[in-house]
């Protein structure tokens, strides 16, 4: 007869327990008695075995660990070294977390000097944090069974998990060289969030928007593999090698079955099927290396030749527009060089100087995907049906320079650059070919005293670049679009940093730093759309207090403040119901927390730790239209406090007791009210209390 759930949690407490009870019997307190200087130099190994007990299922707390429904979960830790003194050879066995979902082991075989292999395994969760209520069906597959009409369905938890293999050996040979060799594979499974907008009609009524919710089917693979040859010399490294990524996805396109057109509002089987991610890899071969010219100047540099293809096939024959061919014939080659050299040519002066350079060369053929794209609509055309193949190249440079000057001051110099040239021309998005950007930065610190140092830091930085690019619809007509993407916007930016270390006391030390930048956007192409000005403030404020020699503390405070001011609608010369509304954009984050650790005798030891974090997001829309809606605010708390104990039944072996207390809590908004139009919505818990606690052992020898 099947256990019951009550019976099966009971055991997995249980049998944990009675297991540690044993073990203490076993252990005899002769085999507590090791000599010091053995237990330091001798290899160590630990077992760490026991139970934990969640209360209140969650969806935050375990997204990536599995801990997310209330009941019993067990715990293993294993830590193993074996070590010939004969060979010099190292085995090592490590596995953490391997009662949970998150957990990984691995293998080691070494002997110094000579050889080296080790065998990987790690799986790792990801739970959705929403919880869908959906009628489709199918979830998982890539045949999904939408409802004929809006339905509210049933709660469905959507889960990913990746389950790893790696492999890598290393041999030393004669001559100061080692050859090195990788692999590993990563399988991806599951289902997440996915879905797309309907251009056929309105809404329906009551819903918000026309958009089908279809979970996307995962079944990934992704390899990862490669080998190099290092040489090290007394003034010569170098490393050259070749590294290859695959990735294969064994679902190509996602179908739906179902729906009803209803006078064409809801058809979601209309366009079936959807593409999902293609194959793909990519191949690198690359040489990097490092030069001692002189005991204070060093080199180094790194080259680097990349080429990834994109040749997946399309769908079958009848969903093909013609002309195109069977696949993509994605490829793009990628050159990077880069060197730098850091020197001391005087005592008081040491420089460092670097140069990058990369070029990205899309090869891939333009072709007509679209031929309905030729065809304009009532707002004119605005597409070509054309891909649009991007290729851009990047110089960046750094000089850096310090001197110490007289009464314990350090000044420190340097010059940032960074230029952009890309090679393509978007049809009605704000573009430009080329961006550059110099930054000037220079620090002075000092020591003030034996127990007192402070610095303070000013980077100025001003980006432009090429006349920004008339934009045209997809049939030559001139666009209206006057607003700069960000990356692409005239910008000053000024950015001011004030640090100071204090130990006033031989027990206690201080850490404060203050952080302040300011952001400038030029409109000169005369419009007054888009990003205005920015700013950033960033707070922080460090303390670690030695209560006696078996009490410490230590307590922390931050702050971050970033604000946006931007314009996110244009005039009309004429029309006065069409007017410039602004929004001011503000997140603010405040953390703090409070460690202390103690020992209360040779077999107690106990600690505690609190933190607390919130962020919020603000809108604040401006406008002198009533009718235009601002947003609410958005705020999210997260609270964490751990107690824990561990007590010495004999010098090799311990009792730890775990208790945390975790809070989520947050008002956001974004999906409340929202439903697809199939009748779908996302929810999810707003104030979620999880309370954790663990019993386990833990047992070292040598």
């Amino acid at each position: 007869m099947p256990q019951s759930k009550i019976t099966r949690k009971t055991g997995k407490i249980i049998f944990p327990l009675i297991a540690a009870i044993f073990l203490l019997f076993l252990i005899t307190p002769a085999a507590a008695k090791h000599d010091e200087l053995r237990r330091l130099t001798q290899p160590h190994s630990a077992v760490n075995f026991g139970n934990g007990f969640l209360a209140n299922d969650n969806a935050r707390f375990g997204q990536y660990n599995g801990l997310r429904d209330d009941g019993p979960y067990a715990i293993f830790n294993v830590e193993i070294k074996k070590r010939d003194e004969h060979t010099g050879t190292w085995l090592n066995l490590t596995g953490r977390n391997l009662g949970l979902s998150n957990r990984d082991i691995r293998f080691e075989h070494i002997k110094q000097r000579h050889w080296a292999y080790f065998i990987d395994f790690s799986q790792t969760p990801r739970y959705e944090p929403f919880t869908i209520v959906t009628a489709i069906t199918g979830i998982g597959s890539t045949q999904l069974q939408v409802p004929v009409s809006p339905a509210a369905g049933e709660a469905t938890q959507l889960k990913t998990e990746r389950q790893a293999l790696s492999f890598g050996m290393s041999r030393h040979l004669p001559g100061n060289f080692a050859l090195e060799f990788h692999f590993r594979n990563e399988e991806k499974d599951g289902s997440r969030i996915f879905g797309r907008g309907n251009r056929l009609g309105p809404p329906l009524p009551g819903v918000v928007g026309s958009y089908e919710f279809l979970p996307e089917p995962i079944n990934y693979t992704t390899r990862q593999f490669g080998g190099n040859l290092n040489y090290n010399g007394k003034q010569l490294q170098l490393s050259g090698g070749y590294y290859g990524t695959i990735f294969i996805n064994r679902n190509n396109a996602l179908y739906t079955h179902g729906g009803s057109t209803q006078g064409g509002i809801y058809a979601p089987s209309l366009f079936t099927p959807i593409a999902l991610p293609p194959d793909n890899q990519s191949h690198q071969v690359f040489l990097s290396g490092s030069y001692i010219f002189t005991p204070a100047t060093n080199g180094h540099f790194k080259t680097a030749y990349t080429r990834a293809t994109q040749t997946d096939s399309f769908f079958p024959t009848q969903y093909l527009a013609p002309g195109i061919g069977n696949n993509l014939g994605g490829r793009i080659d990628t050159v990077l060089v880069q060197a730098g050299i850091t020197s001391r040519p005087l005592t008081k002066l040491s420089v460092m100087g670097n140069i990058r350079f990369e070029d990205r060369d899309d090869n891939t053929p333009v072709l007509l995907y679209n031929p309905l794209a030729l065809q304009p609509d009532l707002n004119g055309n605005r597409w070509s049906g054309f891909n649009q193949p991007r290729s851009f190249s990047t110089l960046t440079g750094k000089l850096e320079a310090s001197y110490a000057l007289p009464m314990n001051f350090r000044l420190i110099g340097g010059i940032d650059y960074e230029l952009w040239h890309r090679r393509w021309q978007p049809a009605f998005v704000g573009h430009r070919a080329r961006t550059d950007e110099i930054s000037y930065r220079a620090e002075l610190r000092r020591t003030l005293s034996d127990t007192l140092t402070g610095s303070i830091s000013y980077i100025h930085s001003d980006r432009s670049g090429s006349p920004f690019i008339s934009t045209k619809t997809a049939t030559g007509e001139p666009f209206f679009n006057t607003i700069a993407p960000l990356n692409l916007s005239d910008r000053k930016r000024d950015m001011i940093r004030l640090a100071l270390y204090w130990e006033p006391l031989e027990l206690l030390s201080l850490q404060a730093i203050v952080h302040e930048s300011f952001d400038d956007y030029d409109h000169r192409s005369g419009s007054n759309l888009g990003l205005r000005n920015g700013s950033a403030r960033n707070y922080s404020l460090d303390a670690a207090y030695t209560i006696s020699e078996n009490l410490q503390a230590i307590a922390w405070f931050s702050r971050n403040e970033t604000y946006i001011d931007q314009a996110s609608r244009n005039s009309i010369p004429g029309n006065p119901i069409r007017e410039i509304w602004s929004v001011d954009l503000q997140n603010i984050g405040t953390s703090f927390g409070l460690d202390i650790n103690g020992k209360l005798n040779d077999k107690i030891e106990i600690g505690a730790s609190a933190s607390h974090a919130i962020i919020i997001d603000k809108f604040k829309q401006a406008t002198s239209t009533p009718s235009i809606y601002s947003v609410p605010d958005i705020s999210s708390e997260l609270s964490n406090m751990r107690l824990f104990a561990r007590y010495a039944v004999q010098k090799n072996f311990f009792l730890h007791l775990d208790y945390i207390l975790n809070r989520f809590k947050t008002n956001e908004w974004t999906w409340n009210h929202w439903t697809y139009s199939d009748g779908m919505q996302l929810m999810q818990d707003a104030n979620q209390l999880v309370n954790f606690v663990a019993l386990s052992a833990h047992y070292h020898w040598q």
